[in-house]
């Protein structure tokens, strides 16, 4: 389904860590998948929430067939139809009228369970998380949709009670706490590894503010600074200049 590594910027020696919100999502998750049901993951921007589906869905692969589908604009009913003929790889060519489309994917999906990992859910509008449940509904595919996506994703579906009504599970992610960004970020990268407390302290109150993004994108600043310098540890010197790389 994805890569082994699914970082937001190409970051090495980066390390995948086992959050609170990561655990409580593989255990979500699996347990949507096991039930073949629906659910939604959502939160700010750069919270991690792409990131750990993506590790906890690819703990399921080989055994689960899992399909990810991401929608960059706000699609119709019939843009979701044609991204699940992608997803599913079927061969020739998309039918042109939308019952002989539907009877296509309906077909399709009863073959074997599935799980669609849907991204970017914060762009689907009411239309296409209609069908979306239109599909999961039929008795006979056995799927299993997992919602992916911002604050709007959550506004939306909760808008639509025959679609709220059936998801199985909310997960809301949220930024990291104080604490445990002092218990994490010395996980993710080596850079912060033996740093000291008050200065991983001072880089999250001043720039990262508990994001994991931003704490991508000020790690990849601060090796930068580190190797530039020679400096053999991160400090509240080399963090300022850091900082002024980030808006």
């Amino acid at each position: 389904m994805t890569a082994a590594t699914y970082q937001y910027v190409d970051l090495p020696d980066a390390s995948v860590v086992t959050t609170r919100a990561l655990l409580t999502a593989r255990e979500n998750i699996t347990d949507t998948v096991a039930a073949r049901a629906m659910m939604c993951i959502h939160g700010g921007a750069g919270f991690g929430k792409t990131l750990a589906v993506n590790t906890c869905l690819r703990g399921l692969e080989p055994g689960e067939d899992v399909r990810k589908i991401t929608f960059r604009a706000r699609p119709t009913a019939r843009a979701v139809r044609y991204e699940l003929f992608t997803a599913l790889d079927l061969p020739g060519e998309p039918p042109r009228h939308p019952s002989e489309f539907d009877r296509l994917l309906k077909t399709a999906l009863a073959e074997r369970p599935r799980t669609f990992l849907v991204d970017e859910a914060q762009w689907l509008n009411g239309e296409a998380f209609e069908y979306f449940r239109y599909l999961w509904d039929e008795p006979s595919p056995q799927l299993a949709i997992i919602f992916v996506g911002g604050a709007g994703c959550h506004t939306v579906l909760r808008r639509e009670p025959m679609l709220s009504s059936r998801v199985f599970i909310w997960q809301q992610f949220t930024r990291l706490t104080p604490d445990e960004v002092l218990e994490v970020i010395p996980l993710f990268h080596p850079v912060w590894a033996d740093a000291d407390p008050e200065d991983i302290t001072f880089a999250d109150s001043h720039a990262a503010h508990g994001n994991f993004r931003a704490w991508a994108q000020l790690t990849a600043h601060t090796r930068t600074a580190l190797a530039r310098t020679g400096r053999p540890r991160v400090d509240q010197e080399l963090l300022r200049w850091a900082f002024s790389r980030l808006a």
